[in-house]
């Protein structure tokens, strides 16, 4: 996983409304690096990383408030999804420290979101109705809305280290040496049999994993490591798989779990990412985060019962682990 930016200052930990907002270096030894993205706090131990997934939520690229469980809910959907996939491709999880705090190997990211679809919706929509190839395939003429495709589509982008990222074609990924010939060939089989496993257990849940987000890594010894999350209502788009083929058939739009409802709200709000974002009062974080707990139900087959830490217990067992590897104990 790539750290992000560095983190300075005091103080973050939890806000009035139980969220866990994140934390700052104050809160760890000199020593420690801490690196902060839009959802992850990372501290950078050498050969791991500890990743803390908060209850940050973004939109149009912007931190915009914090959402009470959903960063434990991430975290929890990721590692039972790496628990699921480790026989398709090893993943960097070493160790849960907590709901949200995992330790994890470091590995090189490989600078690409390796998107795979299997829906024509979305960007790929967009794209497709203005006469576009997405990422550099041209789809064949006639297709609809939410129409399903043959086969799984991968639809990759750059990873960009400032401003948005780039649509770019499998060719271009070679050619550009973002990946080489081989790596890339494994990243796209393993990127296509995880979509594959994906599908199935969405299946048998009564969903559709309609298109995800799959980020890899290199380790030292130049082996793969899937990396970041997977299958989250932050990475991936479901739909409710009862009434798919009438709603399809009508042209209507699907039933689904994400943060669709966060983002048209702030639209309705006048807000699309430019001048200041509207006061997110305490209604919406609440109707959101009852929307993550929805998903998480419907992705895991179980009812969700919070295991959420304070911000004082969650700094004590990532300190105490700081304070065991310096130690040189496992």
């Amino acid at each position: 996983m790539n750290a992000g930016n560095e983190a300075v200052g005091t103080g973050a930990g939890a806000d009035g409304a139980g969220c866990f907002s994140g934390f700052s270096a104050g809160d760890f030894p000199s020593g420690a690096r801490l690196f902060t993205g839009k959802v992850r706090d990372v501290l950078d131990l050498g050969d791991r990383l500890i990743i803390t997934v908060t209850d940050r939520i973004s939109a149009f690229d912007r931190v915009l408030a914090c959402i009470p469980r959903k960063g434990e809910i991430l975290s929890r959907v990721s590692l039972r999804w790496f628990s699921q996939t480790s026989d398709i491709v090893p993943n960097h999880v070493l160790e849960p420290l907590s709901a949200r705090t995992t330790v994890v190997r470091k590995a090189k990211i490989i600078p690409l979101e390796v998107v795979v679809r299997g829906y024509l919706t979305g960007s790929a929509w967009r794209d497709y109705s203005a006469g576009r190839a997405v990422s550099g395939v041209r789809l064949p003429a006639g297709m609809r809305k939410n129409e399903v495709f043959p086969l799984p589509l991968i639809t990759p982008s750059t990873k960009e280290a400032a401003g948005h990222d780039e649509p770019v074609s499998e060719e271009e990924i070679v050619r550009r040496s973002i990946a080489s010939p081989r790596v890339w060939e494994d990243v796209r089989e393993c990127a296509l049999a995880l979509f594959r496993r994906g599908k199935e257990i969405a299946a048998s849940r009564g969903l559709i994993l309609v298109d995800t987000k799959y980020e890899f890594g290199l380790l030292p010894d130049g082996s793969l490591v899937l990396a970041d999350e997977i299958h989250t209502p932050d990475s991936s788009r479901y739909w409710y798989a009862e009434g798919y083929e009438r709603l399809f058939a009508s042209g209507s739009e699907q039933r689904q779990l994400d943060k669709e409802f966060f983002r048209a709200w702030l639209i309705e709000k006048g807000y699309m990412g430019e001048g200041e974002p509207p006061a997110i009062p305490d209604s919406v974080r609440e109707e959101v985060s009852r929307r993550y707990i929805e998903a998480y139900e419907a992705i895991m087959g179980e009812k969700f019962v919070s295991n959420s830490l304070s911000f004082e217990a969650e700094r004590k067992i990532v300190l105490v682990y700081i304070g065991q590897s310096a130690a040189g104990k496992p």
